[in-house]
């Protein structure tokens, strides 16, 4: 009888362990696709009825339009500043208004930027809130006002330099090289192609390659961009 007992209890003992494993694997998958978990932060409050689920949060029913003049009241208790929001709010059509929100917030401290955004799932009827973090990127002017001379290297800046006379075409060329992030990483990938341009006294190379991002460089640093098609276009002209 006590050998029964003793069996019974270890085998209750082994199911309360593996339910405990099992309960610990799904809370540990609630929030396994989220950059930032509002529970985690004093300074995110999190809206009344707001439900994880691995990579968003999910309440029933329509109600985006208060959960975003929730946050724009709240954050900015907690010390957040906006620096770019949207809403369906802006839109004067009826049938877009579940689109719902974005907004971009950033605080003194936090590794960079916040982002929250909402929308209305009509086909489940739910609203979806989305929080995530990205680096927050900067951009320095490398070339100021329009160059009163420009030129491009014909042979990756060893043999003549080609006068440029298209206003137009300068002009977009210092936009999307001034609009450049900055770069901080010492290492480069190698990329097949390589243009060389002078603006005044500035000397900007342009290594590119297919659809691989793109690395602008100068004696002011190095920048990285998207390969933009318009800017593709541009430098293969």
């Amino acid at each position: 009888m006590k050998n029964k007992k003793w069996l019974f209890s270890l085998i209750v003992l082994f199911f309360m362990i593996l339910s405990g494993y099992f309960y610990q694997k799904v809370t540990d998958r609630t929030y396994e696709g989220m950059t930032v978990i509002p529970e985690e932060h004093d300074d995110i409050p999190l809206y009344d009825g707001l439900e994880p689920t691995m990579i968003d949060y999910k309440m029933k029913g329509n109600h985006w339009v208060h959960i975003y003049d929730f946050y724009l009241d709240e954050l900015p208790k907690l010390g957040w500043e906006i620096s770019e929001s949207g809403s369906a709010l802006d839109d004067p059509e009826a049938e877009n208004d579940w689109s719902g929100f974005y907004s971009i917030w950033r605080k003194v401290g936090f590794d960079g930027e916040l982002s929250i955004s909402s929308h209305f799932n009509q086909g489940e009827d739910h609203t979806e809130v989305t929080f995530d973090t990205h680096p927050i990127y900067h951009s320095s002017v490398w070339i100021e006002g329009i160059p009163k001379s420009a030129c491009v290297y014909v042979d990756s800046g060893n043999g003549p330099c080609q006068k440029m006379i298209d206003k137009e075409i300068i002009q977009s060329l210092v936009d999307f090289i001034n609009d450049g992030i900055e770069w901080d990483d010492q290492s480069i990938e190698p990329r097949s192609q390589i243009k060389t341009y002078k603006f005044d006294h500035v000397t900007v190379e342009v290594l590119y390659e297919g659809d691989k991002e793109i690395y602008i460089k100068s004696d002011k640093g190095t920048k990285v961009m998207k390969p933009e098609p318009e800017f593709l276009k541009l430098i293969s002209q």
